[in-house]
């Protein structure tokens, strides 16, 4: 589980636009400064489902190579 998300957060950080704090939101972190934390109470929902939407996109686009049967028989 632990690859997966962070899988998620590389390819977030790293190929899309979206701040940190939709980022972190997607992944259920909390924000570390508790002032930050206080005043930020917006759960973000639309721009986190623009957030998965493209991450969607990601994982079932050109970049997935499909693996075969490896069953015999």
């Amino acid at each position: 589980m632990h690859g997966f998300r962070s899988t998620f957060a590389t390819w977030a950080e790293e190929c899309t636009d979206y701040p940190d704090g939709v980022r972190e939101a997607a992944l259920a972190h909390k924000y570390k400064s508790e002032t930050t934390a206080a005043y930020q109470r917006g759960q973000k929902l639309e721009k986190r489902r623009a957030l998965m939407k493209d991450w969607a996109a990601f994982l079932t686009g050109a970049n997935v190579i499909q693996l075969g049967d490896r069953r015999e028989g």
